[in-house]
């Protein structure tokens, strides 16, 4: 069993992942990228510190498909995102990457920022600890949290084809 822990950053509806990863920073310094990830709540991108999870409403991850945006929450040691709902693009992006993210209807209105959130990620069991409450998300399928677990679809898939690395030279280890 997986259990994720961590204090809630809270975010409304339809948050786009060009506030995730803005446009203007793919090329900067990380130092300054993680400056301006989901610049729009000030206080997140000051006091944001590995473990935390965030909480969000519907349509999370919205807008363009930018890799980078579950990339950089996964930098920053988000340890998962639960939502009402995400982007379709997003979502396979963070599953791709191994961030955790859940659907779960209720949430927002579940949690406030500030409130420890855990998760059981294998069942989607989703509870406030501070409130003591308890609601379920919507479990991954085997395969996602196959991928999840193994640390993201290339470590999965060179696990799979028994590949040291991928690249366009990469020969299976047994030819």
């Amino acid at each position: 069993m997986t259990l994720i822990k961590g204090k809630v950053w809270k975010f409304g509806d339809n948050i786009n992942t060009d506030v995730m990863a803005p446009g203007f920073v793919f090329n900067a310094p990380w130092e300054e990228v993680r400056r301006v990830v989901l610049h729009i709540h000030p206080k997140f991108t000051r006091e944001a510190k590995p473990g935390d999870v965030i909480v969000a409403g519907k349509n999370w991850g919205c807008g363009s498909s930018r890799e980078q945006a579950p990339a950089n929450l996964k930098k920053l040691g988000m340890g998962c995102v639960v939502a009402e709902s995400f982007g379709r693009i997003y979502f396979r992006n963070s599953v791709a990457i191994a961030l955790p993210s859940i659907v779960c209807p209720g949430v927002s209105e579940a949690f406030n920022e500030g409130d420890e959130l855990e998760l059981e990620l294998e069942s989607a069991q989703v509870r406030n600890v501070t409130r003591g409450t308890e609601i379920k998300g919507e479990a991954l399928s085997k395969d996602m949290l196959g991928i999840i677990a193994k640390g993201g679809i290339i470590p999965a898939l060179r696990e799979k084809l028994k590949i040291k690395k991928l690249g366009s030279f990469a020969k299976p280890r047994n030819q």
